[in-house]
């Protein structure tokens, strides 16, 4: 399997909205963080009569025998609060709660059930405090045969975060930010939701995924590796590889951003270096593109196919 294929749009899913064009901190859209697959606490969830924001679930199918085992890695981001007053600004460390060799045949009538807690932190860095308030939740992970060396795979993630105040922005800070999970499996295949075998439609439209959906990740036609996103992807979804970086936002609109950002003044750039650590790699990265590459951005050719005569 190719990791770094799959971890380039794993990552690519994770921060997905984390920092927005003009990557200021002082920029409205930058003030708060509204990333994706946010799982908040229970009690806030429940507050605002929407139970289904504290936990989400992944069904999908895996053709295996009685010794196939899965890996399964629930993936976050844990917000961190940054300086105070005008200068406040929400930056985020990434968290992973990682269960190993599960056989599914284990888990059938017991289901696996892995608790974690992050704690909060306080802490002066340059100047500048940091805070982080502390996460607590539940990953589950379930089996039952679904047909001859078919199991239906369930796993869910919810966020038991304790919360006295139920107000938006400590909901916000107690946030499961862009949640999803990478499925591994050993000793089996997963079977693709999006396009199943005529066998198994019935079954696979069965399957319930709740904030998430769950696709096929790596080269094409490799069947172990599977992303529940919370972003609508296909199967074997992959970066553009005209794209030099990261810019959080995942459209392929690189060279309309890349010359957005040539033409910041230089107090913008100046606010830009001086917030968050990613947005800096943006500008440093943006002011030293070879010409040649900024070309490549400008268009792509993705396949020919022969024009049939008149």
């Amino acid at each position: 399997m190719n990791r770094s294929l799959v971890d380039r749009i794993v990552n690519a899913v994770l921060y997905e909205g984390y920092v927005l064009y003009p990557y200021r901190a002082s920029a409205i859209k930058n003030r708060k963080r509204w990333m994706f697959g946010g799982l908040y606490p229970t009690a806030w969830s429940a507050a605002q009569n929407r139970t289904d924001a504290a936990s989400m679930q992944t069904e999908c199918l895996v053709t295996s025998d009685d010794a196939t085992c899965v890996d399964i890695e629930v993936r976050f981001l844990h917000l961190l609060a940054c300086g105070e007053g005008d200068d406040e600004r929400q930056e985020a460390i990434e968290r992973q709660v990682t269960i190993c060799g599960i056989k599914l045949a284990d888990i059938e009538l017991q289901p696996k059930r892995t608790a974690f807690t992050f704690p909060a932190s306080r802490e002066i860095d340059g100047g500048v405090e940091r805070t982080q308030e502390c996460i607590q939740g539940m990953v589950e992970v379930q089996s039952q045969p679904a047909g001859p060396q078919l199991w239906k795979l369930t796993v869910s993630s919810c966020n038991d975060t304790p919360l006295e105040q139920l107000n938006a922005p400590a909901a916000l800070m107690r946030c499961m930010a862009s949640t999803h999970a990478l499925l591994d499996v050993r000793g089996g295949q997963f079977i693709s939701l999006l396009t199943p075998p005529e066998e198994l439609r019935e079954i696979a439209a069965a399957c319930r995924n709740i904030g998430v959906w769950p696709v096929l990740v790596g080269e094409n036609d490799q069947r172990q590796t599977m992303l529940a996103s919370p972003i609508i992807l296909y199967d074997y979804p992959q970066v553009a590889p005209e794209s030099a970086g990261d810019f959080f936002d995942a459209t392929e609109m690189d060279e309309m951003l890349t010359l957005r950002i040539m033409t910041l003044t230089e107090d913008e750039k100046s606010e830009m270096r001086a917030g968050d650590e990613r947005a800096r790699r943006i500008l440093e990265r943006t002011e030293s593109l070879a010409p040649e590459h900024l070309m490549k951005l400008h268009g792509a050719i993705r396949g020919l196919r022969p024009v049939g005569g008149s």
